[in-house]
């Protein structure tokens, strides 16, 4: 099956959202009991963390820790968003840094300008949605062109900006001083919508995910040895501290089988972290091979990772020949 597919259907009973590419699963989302990363709370300040610069915070739906709480007041409430999933027993991250986020836009209130997109290279084109999205701001609102504006109509991006500047302002003129929810994070469905936005076919309904194979693809997942070009292998594992990968050059044993294994692994690495849900701390062991190499797969590693949605920062090398990565949790754990 050539080609790119969306398929909007249900995982264990939970909305899921699975795409695929040229009949292979390419992305997944699932959604998880946790509160979804773009929810917004009224919260109540709670405790601080001292010696840590942190806040915890009471919401109508349990507690969330905010990092940076300098100047925050211990009694006034605060308009806080989540980031993203936290580690199982810990409370959600969030942030005071609001953004709304659509298929075309995001709202960024308080963080003022126009800002498209550098994926949007034509100047008329640029300067044109600039215009287009100066007259509609409220307040001090920035904003972000993404790069679905370059192909889209006028009309379309000027209706969801109206639609988030008037969700936006709802949020801000609410005078309620209690905790409350004020705006749903997306679900798996609306995020591949608004960020899946690549030509696809869409599937959906009952069975969609076993009609397409996406089921069977999702089961594989349970097993944490993927096999890699060339005959390597790469062995994804979660632990309580972080996530370990292994990599091993399996029946390769010409004289650069190490050299290929890894670079492998740069490529594949992305897509079976992002399958699975995975983030925060990443140690990769890579296979064997002189320090010379390094440079390699440091760029292979970067350049598949510019392509990832999932924020990653690579780190660098380890004195045991190691490589850090730092991964956003914006996935819930896939539960297999």
């Amino acid at each position: 099956m050539k080609g790119r597919t969306v398929v909007l259907g249900d995982w264990q009973g939970r909305e899921a959202a699975a795409l695929m590419v040229d009949g292979r699963l390419d992305d997944l989302i699932v959604d998880a009991d946790a509160p979804r990363p773009g929810t917004i709370y009224r919260a109540r300040p709670d405790r601080p963390m001292k010696g840590q610069g942190g806040l915890f915070l009471s919401t109508p739906e349990g507690r969330v820790f905010l990092r940076q709480a300098k100047g925050a007041s211990p009694r006034a409430p605060l308009l806080v968003q989540v980031t993203g999933y936290a580690e199982p027993g810990k409370a959600p991250p969030v942030t005071t840094r609001l953004a709304l986020k659509g298929r075309f836009v995001v709202l960024t209130p308080g963080a003022p300008g126009v800002n498209p997109s550098r994926a949007i290279r034509d100047p008329d084109r640029r300067a044109a949605l600039v215009a287009l999205a100066e007259g509609a701001l409220p307040g001090e609102t920035g904003l972000i062109l993404r790069s679905a504006c370059a192909a889209a109509e006028d009309a379309e991006i000027a209706e969801e900006l109206g639609a988030l500047a008037d969700a936006l302002g709802q949020i801000l003129s609410d005078s309620n001083k209690d905790t409350a929810l004020l705006l749903e994070g997306d679900g798996p469905h609306a995020l591949a919508w608004r960020d899946w936005v690549d030509p696809a076919e869409v599937e959906r309904g009952t069975g969609a995910f076993e009609r397409l194979g996406v089921a069977e693809a999702i089961e594989a997942l349970a097993d944490p040895t993927e096999t890699l070009t060339g005959g390597a292998r790469m062995t994804v594992e979660a632990t309580r501290a972080l996530v370990a990968v292994d990599v091993d050059t399996g029946t390769d044993t010409s004289p650069a089988a190490a050299l290929k294994a890894n670079l492998a692994m740069a490529q594949a690495l992305p897509r079976a972290l992002r399958l699975r849900g995975l983030g925060g701390q990443i140690v990769v062991d890579p296979a064997p091979s002189p320090k010379r190499d390094r440079r390699q797969v440091e760029t292979a590693l970067k350049a598949a990772l510019r392509d990832d949605p999932v924020q990653t920062a690579l780190l660098g090398w380890t004195a045991l020949g190691h490589i850090e990565l730092q991964r956003q949790r914006a996935r819930p754990p896939l539960p297999l």
